[in-house]
């Protein structure tokens, strides 16, 4: 009995340092700026980039952030102050607590042992077309001149969809780019008021001639827009004497200026076919059709695309909105001289649209085999196995990259390969489409059983949030013990909406036990 008294207390000091150790490393990770070249690597006297580290587990790459810690032992031993002193954050409140965060995480290192097997093969295939790993610049700002995509390409971005080329260049506003910020500043949400490529047709095709010639292993999609039949051929065989491996057709963006652009050619699907052949008739390259999501049913433009000789797809494009309202001026952002316009919303916030809408496609009977390029919402390798899982050999990303850089490309593709490597995945064909058979439609779901919540009470710190929420928002199933302030489960009245769950700021509810009704 005591043997069993002292395993228990020792189970609940163990959930204790766990919960502290995620939390710290969580929190610091995102109190970090991630400044460029960072003032608190420079003044670390053992050489360790606590930006790096810090960077790494902010995007979900764990193992890697543990991998530059190297044996820890400079961490450990050092009491933090010169980098601390020198974190820029500090001029704002507190800085980064990175002596706490070093060694929570050299706690979480030595937990879980974390090693690489045999190095995971990252190479995919888009329309035939070999990629050495899934990830893309997506068709924006990101990817629009020499010097930006050459940059990508030596910190290991697979290739680039070119910033939407034209037969004509458009007048920009200022400013055109406004968010919806999270509470430790990051973007949720992200609104864009920008048309295609500003640069004009001759500078754009000596930037791709250029990239190509130099960087002949990475992928080059151009991008393209006309007006009309005879544009989109012509543009077609541009792109293809400049040297595009692949030609997407923008049909897409939700907010050019003139008529009969952008998403109204994608909710058209008899315009998205004529088109398509028109590129067709001007290319043998494989043709990508951007698909708009400002539609209810993506899938009869989809296949209108394929008739049309699409050889792929890619979805999704940003969505219609706005945000913002100025509360003394009334006006949306972004504002313009006290006016704005509906924009493009991409950001985290997109990416559940964005997966529906590709698992609607990729299980269409005529749609199905059809490659997709995913994107919207993307800022991790996790982001990105979503979309795999759903059938996306290839991913396209932007908003992330507006908001932190290039360098993501290293956590992507790092945190990539230790994940497979965690699970002897080979290659990335093993992975796609694994998400799909169990998404299933709604009334095939079980509907004869309560799936109960369970909780820890170690790890509960009596807030109440639990029997707040299911209270005023569920079913008056909690209510809080007098003394310790721990929830107490009535099972008469809980549904197993698991709400508690989703509110705990401690993560003390997971899942218990199902039983039928």
């Amino acid at each position: 009995m005591k043997y069993l008294i002292f395993e228990n207390e020792k189970k609940k000091q163990t959930e204790h340092v766990q919960f502290r150790t995620d939390s710290i490393i969580r929190e610091e990770s995102h109190a970090c700026l991630l400044c460029h070249e960072a003032p608190c690597s420079s003044a670390c006297p053992y050489g360790v980039e606590p930006d790096r580290i810090l960077k790494a587990v902010r995007f979900s790459n764990l193992t890697g952030a543990v991998h530059r810690m190297g044996d820890f032992v400079p961490c450990i031993s050092c009491d933090g102050k010169k980098c601390m002193d020198a974190c820029l954050k500090g001029a704002i409140n507190k800085p980064v607590d990175v002596a706490s965060f070093m060694e929570s995480l050299a706690y979480e290192a030595e937990l879980h042992m974390m090693k690489d097997k045999n190095k995971a093969d990252l190479h995919v295939s888009c329309c035939g077309v070999v990629c050495e790993n899934p990830f893309f610049l997506s068709s924006s700002v990101v990817g629009s001149n020499y010097e930006m995509v050459a940059k990508a390409f030596e910190m290991g971005w697979a290739g680039v969809a070119f910033k939407t080329i034209g037969l004509f260049v458009p007048k920009e506003v200022s400013p055109r780019f406004d968010v919806i910020r999270e509470a430790d500043a990051s973007f949720r949400g992200f609104k864009n008021i920008e048309q295609i490529s500003d640069h004009t047709l001759e500078e754009n095709i000596s930037f791709m001639t250029r990239l190509k010639k130099e960087y002949p292993n990475k992928i080059m999609i151009a991008s393209i827009m006309g007006r009309n039949e005879e544009e989109w051929t012509k543009l077609a065989q541009i792109m293809t004497k400049a040297g595009a491996d692949i030609i997407e057709c923008n049909f897409s963006c939700p907010h050019m200026t003139e008529d009969g652009l952008g998403s109204d050619v994608g909710q058209n699907p008899e315009l998205v076919e004529l088109y398509t052949n028109a590129v067709r008739k001007g290319t043998r390259l494989p043709i990508l059709a951007k698909m708009t999501p400002n539609i209810g049913n993506m899938n009869l433009p989809a296949r209108a695309a394929i008739r049309g000789g699409a050889d792929g797809l890619a979805a999704i494009n940003t969505i219609k909105s706005l945000m913002n309202f100025n509360t003394d001026s009334f006006v949306s952002g972004p504002e313009v001289e006290g006016r704005t316009s509906i924009g493009g919303y991409s950001g985290k916030a997109v990416k559940p649209i964005a997966l529906r809408f590709i698992h609607e496609m990729k299980t269409d009977p005529e749609l199905k085999n059809v490659p997709v390029s995913g994107m919207g919402g993307i800022e991790t390798w996790k982001d990105a196995l979503e979309f795999m899982l759903l059938g996306c050999s290839t991913i396209q990303i932007t908003t992330a990259v507006m908001e932190y850089g290039y360098r993501i490309i290293e956590d992507m593709i790092e945190g990539m390969e230790h994940y497979m490597n965690s699970k002897n995945i080979r290659n990335i064909q093993e992975i796609l489409g694994k998400g799909i058979d169990a998404i299933i439609s709604a009334d095939a779901l079980n509907r004869e059983s309560i799936y109960y919540p369970k909780f820890n009470r170690s790890l509960c710190i009596g807030c109440g949030r639990c029997y707040l929420s299911c209270f005023d928002g569920g079913h008056q199933a909690i209510r809080q013990d007098g003394d310790s302030r721990k929830p107490v489960l009535d099972a008469k009245k809980c549904v197993g909406c698991h709400l508690c769950a989703a509110v705990c700021p401690a993560h003390a509810i997971s899942g218990g036990f199902r039983v039928k009704k």
